[in-house]
């Protein structure tokens, strides 16, 4: 055998024999954080191994092989461990299925053996080196692991399958390289057309999924058509206990990530973890005879919750349950975290999350591995601005969990899978290791921060102030021993008063600790312990509290207000005192951008109507406060404030309809994907749009001809996603084309903001910057997306803020279109796949499915 020497920072691979590792301690997993890389997309170390022989490795396509290796990673080590990270969490090295007909296994995922290292990343002397490199700079081992099934080397005949009878309709996937069957004993035995491996039952012998709330397709069919094992089998068990054992004594890995943890049973890891059988221990048995005797094993379980509810937080704290698994992915909190940063929704979805999860998970949040982004989920900066990106991060690092970096995150990536290294896929022809680049040294500070700061490490969160009613402000305290840490953010784009704000039972004083822009002001509460805060826009700052005295300032004067009332019209009808020769000002929401200056005669007496029509949820406490100063000098002193709700009044203003199955494209010729979850349910059919308005807020109404919830999406839909162009009269700019599409608006239209929405995302972005291969600027606030399968209605609702400053409805015109999203517009071919539009004449054909408008509003 050829071995290449290669040398690397961080040791070489290839040019000496690592041994198996000695026993070593689990660290505490509280502390650390963890970088997270998709191996085959990082860095390409060594070249030699890149084209195995089965075509399939083309890097210019982002379904082949690019190249990235172990050797690639060994020489990044100085640069991941300058980011701040401790842990190393790497997709799953097992030799894979190189191609199955239509893709190939370059993630990891389509395993052909489970104790074999795949020669695309190097040898299993190579990955010895990697784990000691790591523990030799006091840094930590994740391996991706998936017990669930094998990869894509048969499947089902459509409408074919039996299920008395498991070989009707079974047929091998043709063009499976570089074997038709995994390598591996018991796992070889996949075709039950041989009595034998029938009996042997190591494979459930189903089609693939259908419906993911389906919980017996969940745990027995075939996750996106991948083989699934029977691991209620005793013969299956054993050998996935043996083969993750393999890497626990033989590369010394440190911790365990399970891929999709929901398509076994709970009980499942009660015997693959804690078993007692000799020839197959057990995990937690292998990893305490290395000297780990907390192996942290955490499973993926794609569950998002809508706001105010826990089913799905229940779903995967069944999982981390003693006996089974002590850690889970922390989903439902990057729901919230993107609803909240990247979408603009209101603070306090994430204020509810926060408090649910101290409920469901207890103590356990702390061991939860929290992220933004991951391989399987758009990009944060596909949806998400900058400053909204650099919020969540400091929310990340400053709540519980294990803080989790997703590759390229630090260099501002927008595609899931793109490369870091020039030759990869989607990298653009330059390498992205870059320590100079303002979110590295973002994320290199808040790991820094958190390190120093036990309380974020320990601590769990006390809401103190969350907006209900749109971007504003977040605030929450967290507290472990004597020390305290208050963590505030503005997720708005202008500033925010926090009026009163109690931080503590008694004096306060704010240390200045950490601040996305700058350095936060000392700041000093009254006896009580509240504290009056102006907040830049998208800001985010953290104090430490002190005890203090109060300072012996002179008292301010009172002001007042009365208890508001509801007027016929439907304002706000506001009155109270302030002391006179003061200026005085109302706010609703801590929304200075539209304070309402008042006006008080000469006994300080003041009335005020306060406008409610773009007040959208009846359900949401406004807070309407107070404040005033003695002069233009003197500070702003938050006085009396009111929380209330009001009724929404929406009036209709326009509507259309649109034919019946004409959901085939602009050139007639489009056709669905032949998986059967899509083409008879016609998702992308739209039937009909109706538009109401109160204020300057839009309500609109997309009928459809189905809606269905295959995947058991976030946002209630599946199988489609919606593009919605909004042209506003009398606004400058403004653009004709579809970015990504390949198509422009009709009727002379152009479009000032955009909706992209579909199952698990929701971005609204401007036109400035936009193109045909531009998105444009990512805006918020932008729309909320509630979907009603039993009316097959979608309503999208868009708040006065989604609108530039001064922009009417009267006159604007809104287009809309249907396609699917997948990391990207779903993609177009000449055929239809499984999940692959069909009916492409030319590269340049537009990619909507059914369109619906112009539709002007009144």
């Amino acid at each position: 055998m050829l071995t290449l020497v290669v040398t690397v920072v961080g040791g070489p691979v290839g040019a000496a024999e690592c041994p198996a590792p000695a026993p070593r301690p689990s660290p505490d997993w509280r502390d650390q954080v963890v970088y997270f890389v998709m191996t085959d997309r990082f860095d390409d170390g060594n070249p030699g191994n890149n084209d195995q022989g089965a075509g399939e490795y083309r890097p210019q396509d982002g379904r082949f092989y690019s190249g990235g290796d172990f050797a690639g990673l060994m020489r990044r080590l100085d640069y991941i461990q300058g980011l701040g990270a401790t842990a190393l969490w790497i997709t799953p090295p097992v030799l894979n299925q190189w191609r199955d007909g239509q893709g190939t296994g370059y993630h990891g995922y389509w395993a052909s053996h489970l104790k074999e290292v795949d020669p695309h990343l190097g040898t299993l002397n190579d990955y010895r080196c990697l784990a000691q490199a790591l523990h030799a700079r006091g840094m930590h081992l994740i391996q991706d692991v998936v017990p669930n099934h094998m990869g894509n080397f048969f499947g089902y005949a459509e409408g074919a399958w039996r299920r008395d009878d498991p070989a009707a309709g079974w047929q091998p996937h043709a063009g499976s390289a570089p074997h038709t069957r995994p390598l591996q004993a018991p796992f070889d035995q996949n075709d039950p057309r041989d009595p034998i491996q029938r009996a042997a039952g190591v494979y459930h012998w189903t089609p693939a999924i259908r419906n993911y709330a389906d919980l017996e397709q969940e745990l027995n069919w075939q996750m996106s058509g991948l083989d699934d094992l029977n691991t209620e089998n005793a013969v299956v068990r054993r050998a996935l206990r043996d083969s993750y054992g393999f890497w626990l004594h033989e590369v010394g890995v440190d911790a365990l990530r399970v891929d999709t943890a929901f398509y076994m049973p709970p009980t499942f890891f009660e015997d693959w973890l804690h078993s007692s059988d000799p020839q197959a221990p057990g995990l937690l048995r292998v990893a305490q005879q290395m000297g780990r005797h907390d192996l942290l094993v955490f499973g993926e379980a794609f569950g998002i919750d809508k706001p105010g509810e826990t089913r799905q937080m229940r779903r995967i704290q069944a999982y981390q349950t003693p006996g089974r698994m002590n850690g889970m992915l922390n989903f439902p909190l990057y729901g919230s975290l993107q609803a909240v940063f990247a979408q603009g929704r209101a603070p306090a979805e994430l204020a509810q999350r926060l408090q649910a999860q101290t409920v469901v998970f207890g103590a356990r949040q702390h061991r939860m591995p929290t992220f933004l982004d991951n391989h399987d989920v758009d990009r944060f900066l596909a949806g998400g601005s900058e400053e909204a990106l650099q919020q969540a991060l400091l929310a990340l690092f400053t709540l519980p969990g294990i803080p989790t970096v997703y590759y390229g995150t630090e260099q501002g990536f927008t595609e899931p899978r793109a490369s870091m290294f020039a030759q990869g896929h989607g990298s653009g022809g330059r390498d992205h290791f870059d320590p100079q680049h303002r979110l590295y040294r973002l994320i290199a500070d808040l790991t820094r921060l958190r390190r120093d700061e036990p309380a974020l490490r320990r601590g769990t969160p006390q809401v103190l102030r969350a907006n209900g009613a749109g971007p504003g402000v977040l605030a929450w305290r967290t507290t472990h021993g004597k020390q305290s840490l208050l963590v505030v953010f503005n997720t708005s784009d202008s500033p925010q008063w926090v009026d009163r704000l109690r931080v503590g039972p008694g004096a306060m004083a704010l240390r200045p600790r950490f601040a996305l822009h700058g350095q936060p002001s000392a700041l000093q509460t009254d006896a009580s312990g509240q504290v009056d805060v102006l907040l830049p826009p998208r800001s985010g700052q953290v104090w430490q509290l002190e005890p203090s005295p109060p300072s012996g300032a002179p008292s301010t004067p009172k002001a007042t207000m009365a208890a508001p009332r509801i007027t016929a019209d439907g304002r706000l009808a506001l009155q109270g005192l302030v002391p006179p020769g003061h200026e005085a000002e109302l706010l609703a929401d801590g929304d200075l951008a539209h304070a309402m200056p008042l006006k008080p005669d000469a006994r300080g007496r003041w009335l005020a109507h306060w406008p409610t029509d773009d007040w959208l949820d009846p359900g949401v406490r406004h807070r309407l406060s107070l404040r005033h100063r003695a002069s233009p000098d003197a500070p702003w002193v938050g006085a009396a404030a009111h929380e209330v709700q009001v009724p929404v009044r929406w009036q209709p203003i326009a509507e259309l309809s649109d034919p019946k199955g004409d959901d085939h494209g602009p050139l007639g010729h489009t056709t669905y994907p032949t998986d059967p979850s899509w083409g008879a349910s016609r998702q992308m059919d739209l039937l009909g749009l109706r538009a109401e308005r109160t204020g300057r807020a839009l309500r609109l109404t997309v009928k459809l001809h189905e809606i269905t919830t295959t995947w058991n999406p976030a946002n209630g839909f599946d199988h489609v996603a919606f593009t919605l162009f909004l042209e506003l009269p009398g606004q400058p700019g403004g653009q004709r084309t579809m970015p990504l599409q390949g198509a422009e608006l009709p009727d002379g239209m152009v479009w000032h903001r955009r909706l992209r929405v579909h199952g698990w995302s929701n971005a609204w972005f401007s036109a400035d910057g936009s193109s045909a291969q531009d998105e444009g600027q990512p805006f918020t606030p932008g729309a909320t997306v509630s979907a009603h399968p039993e009316r097959r209605e979608l309503v999208i609702t868009l708040p006065a803020a989604a609108l530039p400053p001064g922009a009417s409805l009267e006159g604007a015109r809104v287009y809309l279109n249907t396609w699917d999203w997948d990391g990207g517009y779903r993609e177009l071919a000449d055929t239809a796949g499984p999940h692959t539009m069909g009916g492409r004449r030319s590269p340049a054909d537009p990619r909507w499915m059914d369109a619906i408008g112009p539709l002007t509003l009144r």
